[in-house]
């Protein structure tokens, strides 16, 4: 399959997500709850802001590495949270342990230095975690959840680069369709344009 996902082409042009991003989708905590358990001294976290507003979000009780600001978005039964020059969510336990208690995460991270990760997370586990363009290398405490799924969007759960000897195509948009099929939304620039906590939620 060499066809790019056609509900994802636009990734390639999107200016607000760069080189390094992480969207996640959060099932069933608020916003400001999200916020809050990102926040390193359990602390309510700053006002979250629209993503292309990333001056008015610092990132002073946030760690090190942290993205620059966090947008989230109330969008049906999941919170979006978009880290435009981070990652933590996909693969920092100290992160994404107190973020996923008592709820699931779905992570999409890309990462141009590191390697890219799809992550889904529940009740503080990884239950399956790998990197897009090795799919068949998969961690987590139920890696093969998704096998079927994964199959359907191009991210070949048996896929052996050293075997096959070409690399899967367009990882990160065949993630985001995985991402989809889990949570029933569908990335999109509109979710990129919402106003975060104290804006109308977007019906599904």
């Amino acid at each position: 399959m060499t066809e790019c996902p056609g509900e994802f082409r636009w990734l390639s042009d999107c200016e607000e997500l760069d080189e390094i991003y992480c969207v996640s989708f959060v099932r069933g905590l608020a916003p400001e709850e999200v916020l809050r358990r990102f926040s390193v001294d359990g602390s309510a976290a700053e006002e979250a802001v629209a993503v292309d507003e990333p001056d008015e979000r610092s990132a002073e009780s946030m760690g090190e590495d942290a993205a620059d600001y966090i947008g989230t978005a109330k969008i049906g039964d999941w919170t979006l949270v978009v880290e435009p020059g981070g990652w933590q969510l996909a693969v920092d336990p100290a992160i994404y342990i107190p973020i996923s208690q008592g709820t699931e995460v779905v992570s999409v991270c890309r990462h141009d230095y590191a390697s890219d990760t799809f992550a889904y997370i529940v009740d503080g586990e990884p239950v399956v975690q790998f990197d897009p363009v090795l799919p068949d290398d998969r961690l987590g405490t139920d890696p093969d959840r998704f096998v079927e799924e994964m199959r359907e969007v191009g991210l070949d759960p048996d896929y052996d680069i050293d075997m096959d000897g070409s690399c899967i195509d367009f990882p990160i948009e065949r993630s985001f369709a995985l991402a989809s099929r889990i949570t029933g939304l569908h990335f999109s620039p509109e979710m990129l344009e919402l106003c975060f906590p104290g804006e109308e939620p977007l019906d599904d």
